[in-house]
């Protein structure tokens, strides 16, 4: 059995995936009035809402999880890149504005069930790993030196502070990632050998084909008369290519393709796509031993031999251990990870207040 010392990218990629989609709605309480919250130490109250003109709350409680607050301001501030997105694509209504601020709260809300377990297991991340970091997303982004990095940054938007913050919330999230969930996943030959033949196209080679064409060619702006010659031409060639004569010889002797003196009209190894679409599409029709008929091309009449059809043979499976492992691993990570999370809300106190119908 083997187990995993590095995915950082890959859990993280996992983590935000949950956060996104959200996990089990158990534990969640919703509260229409907007009362004082009452826990056994620290006591929290509720400051009452502030109303603008318009009668919209813009600061108040949207939830509480496990006593720590998350208001309307914070809700809001999330939302706004993801409202902002949507608007770029088509009018947004109230409707559609208040779902986008529900599945930030959500978001919100997943956030700070994380937070609180990093807090929980006193995970820190010190200076020089967030360093680091930086310096591999750098090497990545071929950023050759700090002034280039924060001219980035700032093209989006974001200061180099900010984005160490960002960096360093997530480096915690990939320890935390690392404790809880990848230290207990295993990936066992069988299953990767599983896996193996369960995806069969996928492990499979690209189907290749090997042969040889004989090429007449025709002008552009050649008369009906020479268009004619060289038709004749190309049907007595092709009659003799059908009758068994030696396909190489007749390309050396009729080819108009200069190399076919030479290598006998070859056309090597190739693949789908390799050829143009009209030799493309006769050749797929086409055993090997066949002939084909006349393929006309603005260039000009061919006539092909598929010499061999190779279908796609499935790659060794020693060849392609190491990307099915991580496929594999990628697959029980996510179902750990989502079990988990759903495991860690369920044990959490979470109450979503009713806000007159903003949430």
């Amino acid at each position: 059995m083997i187990m995993h010392q590095n995915r950082s990218a890959l859990l993280f990629a996992a983590l935000t995936m949950v956060l996104a989609a959200g996990c089990s709605k158990k534990a969640v309480v919703v509260k229409k009035e907007p009362a004082t919250v009452r826990t056994e130490k620290p006591k929290v109250t509720e400051p009452p809402p502030r109303i603008v003109s318009s009668g919209n709350v813009i600061n108040s409680i949207a939830a509480i999880v496990n006593d720590e607050i998350i208001s309307m301001t914070e809700v809001n501030r999330e939302a706004q890149p993801m409202i902002r997105d949507a608007e770029r694509k088509s009018f947004l209504d109230e409707a559609a504005r208040s779902q986008i601020k529900r599945m930030a709260l959500e978001q919100l809300i997943e956030k700070k069930l994380v937070a609180q377990k990093i807090k929980e297991l006193k995970i820190k991340v010190g200076d020089e790993e967030v360093r680091q970091a930086i310096e591999d997303v750098k090497k990545q982004n071929n950023l050759p030196s700090q002034e280039a990095f924060v001219s980035a940054l700032a093209s989006q938007g974001m200061t180099f502070e900010k984005y160490k913050v960002q960096l360093q919330e997530q480096i915690e999230k990939l320890k935390l990632i690392s404790m809880e969930v990848r230290s207990k996943i295993q990936v066992a030959d069988s299953e990767m050998r599983e896996y193996y033949q369960a995806n069969r196209a996928k492990y499979s080679e690209e189907e290749t084909f090997r042969g040889r064409h004989i090429f007449i060619r025709i002008s552009e702006k050649a008369p009906a008369d020479d268009i004619k010659r060289s038709m004749t031409t190309a049907l007595m060639v092709l009659a003799e290519a059908k009758s068994s004569k030696d396909f190489a010889e007749l390309a050396r002797l009729y080819s108009e393709d200069p190399a076919a003196r030479k290598d006998g009209g070859s056309l090597g190894v190739f693949k789908k796509g390799d050829m143009m679409p009209e030799l493309e599409t006769a050749i797929m029709s086409m055993k090997p031993g066949d002939v084909s008929e006349l393929v006309y091309t603005p260039a000009g009449f061919h006539i092909v031999k598929l010499e061999e059809r190779n279908t796609g043979r499935m790659k060794p499976f020693d060849k392609v251990k190491a990307e099915i492992e991580e496929a594999v691993y990628r697959k029980k990570s996510e179902e750990r990870f989502n079990q988990w999370a759903r495991d860690l809300r369920s044990k959490s106190s979470i109450e979503i207040k009713d806000l007159n119908g903003i949430l």
